[in-house]
């Protein structure tokens, strides 16, 4: 999938120099700078030099509604942190402070995880402004997560944030019946609680096949996901997360599976396969990467280079599927780049990897979107 599209840029700011310095000096300690987010989302109010509060800029409010009546999904700006920056649901609200307009916490998993005991399991791609990781979805389990979710709920919509639970299947189950009970029991968890629920069907950094490179399994997956969920007295939005290196063929047959099923939405995509980087415009080589499993793996990448691929599998899906809300994922870094998927079709964004590069990201794109949304306004007046 290739199409014309701008790959937006931004100039690097007294912030994101400061940043650049921050990741030169945690050089070698990766995972504590990747899990520095939520103490930077914490302490943003109160620190001159971060300048972090909520915004609730009436022009970027986004309501996502549902041809079948599910409940709308509300955000304070079209700007989701995705899953995998706060895996533990506490304090969710704060990073309505960084200028997200909502959070996907998780990923969950049915029982408490370690994840990936091999180290390190994050590296750092610097020229690329990309991430790779293997952290093998370590979590607290689904039952943890979605109680402090309930929680919280009132707060988080006070700052303007819906919030979404990301579950997946627990690695190591062998039998299909296993994998969907177990799929099953975390959604039937997570469900009451969550303004909408992820179904991970594609993580790449567990050392297990996917679940979205099987379509039969897909379907009897997501019906029975489905039935659950219409069985229930409150409908909420179901998405399902695919991966970002389908083919095509193998994205359009997964999505006609999901649009069967009645799920609401796709979101394209997760990390991509380091495998496949060559895929990808990028600086880096596989060669040199970091090995982040004991099996020799290097996970999954996250960060600018996919961009285009994202932008690509947004339209192809969106021009299919107008009925489906679309939230696009990967590489997004830039305000203008939300605007551009939009107009493609997208409903909404998520990023994460952008805040290891940029300064107060989401709040910079926020910026960037208004200016964008005005100068179109203008155009058409």
């Amino acid at each position: 999938m290739t199409v014309e599209c701008e790959n937006h840029d931004y100039n690097l700011l007294k912030g994101d120099k400061l940043l650049a310095f921050i990741r030169r000096v945690f050089k070698k300690w990766p995972e504590f700078r990747h899990d520095s987010l939520k103490h930077v989302a914490r302490f943003a109010p109160y620190l001159p030099f971060l300048s972090g509060k909520p915004d609730f800029t009436p022009e970027l409010k986004t309501t996502i509604t549902f041809p079948d009546k599910s409940n709308p999904i509300v955000l304070s700006a079209p700007i989701i942190l995705a899953a995998g920056a706060n895996k533990t649901a506490l304090r969710v609200s704060d990073y309505a402070n960084l200028g997200f307009g909502g959070v996907s916490v998780g990923t969950a998993t049915r029982h408490f995880r370690k994840g990936n005991t091999h180290r390190p399991r994050v590296g750092f791609l610097e020229e690329d402004r990309a991430i790779y990781n293997s952290m093998g979805l370590n979590n607290d389990g689904v039952e943890v997560i979605a109680k402090r979710v309930s929680a919280q709920i009132a707060s988080i919509h006070k700052s303007g944030m819906s919030v979404g639970i990301s579950v997946a299947e627990t690695p190591g189950l062998s039998s299909e019946k296993e994998k969907i009970t177990d799929v099953l029991e975390s959604f039937a968890i997570a469900y009451p609680v969550g303004d909408y629920i992820e179904i991970n069907a594609s993580c790449p950094n567990t050392g297990e096949n996917r679940l979205d490179l099987d379509t039969q399994f897909i379907e009897h997956l997501f019906s029975e996901i489905m039935k659950y969920r219409d069985s229930q007295s409150i409908r909420k939005a179901v998405y399902a997360k695919l991966s970002p290196d389908f083919s095509e063929n193998q994205l359009l047959a997964t999505v006609e599976v999901l649009v069967r099923s009645g799920v609401n939405g796709v979101i394209v995509g997760n990390t991509f396969p380091t495998k496949k980087m060559g895929e990808l415009p990028m600086f880096a080589k596989y060669d040199e990467l970091k090995v982040l499993r004991a099996d020799g793996d290097k996970g999954g990448l996250s960060g600018r280079p996919l961009y285009l691929n994202t932008y690509s599998m947004t339209q192809f899906v969106k021009s299919r599927f107008p009925q489906l809300s679309v939230i696009a994922c990967g590489g997004i870094d830039h305000g203008e780049k939300v605007f551009d998927l939009m107009q493609a079709g997208a409903d909404a964004v998520e990023c994460y990897s952008v805040c290891a590069f940029r300064w107060m990201p989401a709040h910079a794109m926020r910026k960037e979107l208004f200016k964008a949304l005005r100068r179109a306004n203008a155009k058409r007046e």
